[in-house]
Parts: C-alpha cells; sequence; structure tokens
C-alpha cells in the first residue's frame, strides 16, 4: 500500500494505530503488511534525520562524482558494491548524464573526506575520475525543511 510506505518514509515514528487510522485500516492489518515489508526488504530501515548544526560535533558531507569504468556483464554492480563497503560511503547511486555514480560521504572534516577520496576512491582501478563538493549547508533534506519544527500529520508540532 503506497499511503502505509510514504507515511513511515516521512515519519517512522507513527504508531501502528495512527498509520492504521490515517490509511483506514484496521491495525492488525498494518501491522502485518509492516512486517511483510520488512520480510520482504522493500523496508529496509528506520532513521532519524539529524541537523549536525545544531550538536557540537564536528561533521562533514560531500557529494562526490565518479566516472567508472563498467565491467563486462556486471556494467557498475561490482565497482559500486565495492564502494558501498567502506563506513564513510552513505549513500551510492547510478546516475545518467556527465559521470557514472553520485556518492554521498560523510566525516569529521573537509580533510578527512578529502583524504578518503584521494587514498581510497581514487586509488581504484576502475574510478578514471572524482569530482568532490562539499555540502556547506543543508536548506532541506528528505523532505525536511531545517530550521522548521516538523509537524506531525495532525497539525501538530512535533
Amino acid at each position: 500500500m503506497k499511503k502505509l510506505l510514504r507515511l513511515l518514509e516521512e515519519n517512522s515514528r507513527l504508531s501502528v494505530e495512527e498509520l492504521a487510522l490515517l490509511c483506514e485500516k484496521d491495525k492488525g492489518d498494518i501491522a502485518e503488511m509492516i512486517k511483510q515489508y520488512e520480510k520482504d526488504g522493500t523496508i529496509l530501515g528506520y532513521t532519524a534525520l539529524v541537523d549536525w548544526d545544531k550538536t557540537d560535533l564536528e561533521y562533514v558531507s560531500a557529494l562526490i562524482e565518479l566516472k567508472v569504468v563498467p565491467q563486462r556483464d556486471r556494467g557498475f554492480d561490482k565497482v559500486a558494491e565495492k564502494i558501498s563497503n567502506y563506513p564513510e560511503v552513505k549513500s551510492v547511486y547510478l546516475m545518467s548524464g556527465g559521470f557514472d555514480l553520485a556518492l554521498i560521504i560523510e566525516g569529521k572534516t573537509m580533510k578527512e573526506v578529502a583524504f578518503f577520496v584521494a587514498r581510497k576512491l581514487a586509488a581504484l582501478e576502475d574510478v578514471t575520475s572524482t569530482a568532490t563538493h562539499f555540502v556547506l549547508r543543508k536548506f532541506k533534506d528528505k523532505g525536511v525543511v531545517f530550521g522548521q519544527v516538523p509537524k506531525d500529520e495532525r497539525g501538530h508540532g512535533m
């Protein structure tokens, strides 16, 4: 059910009772649907969206563009799988256009991210070029506007 998945994607803290009410379904049916979505891999996890600028922790993220030589019979899968295994890499996307893969990288400092790109990514034999774009400020991420108090579906602040 598309509506259930959208609601969970927007706010995974909604209770089964709240989801049942919003989807106009029985809470037992909703619980079973969620269980099945988790089992078949449709729902892959539940995460919190953090505004790191409101903490005292050092944090930087970057978007990295990669040009890659595709592998025979595997395309970009092998190199994407290898890159996905690095803990610094938060997201890997196959892209159309001027580059092949887009990565979201996180680190403590710009220098740390730059060293990772130079020493790990650029050193991979299938990577032909990289371009690093540091995120200076997030205004909106995953549908949430930063600097505003999010509202739940009933119109109350969370």
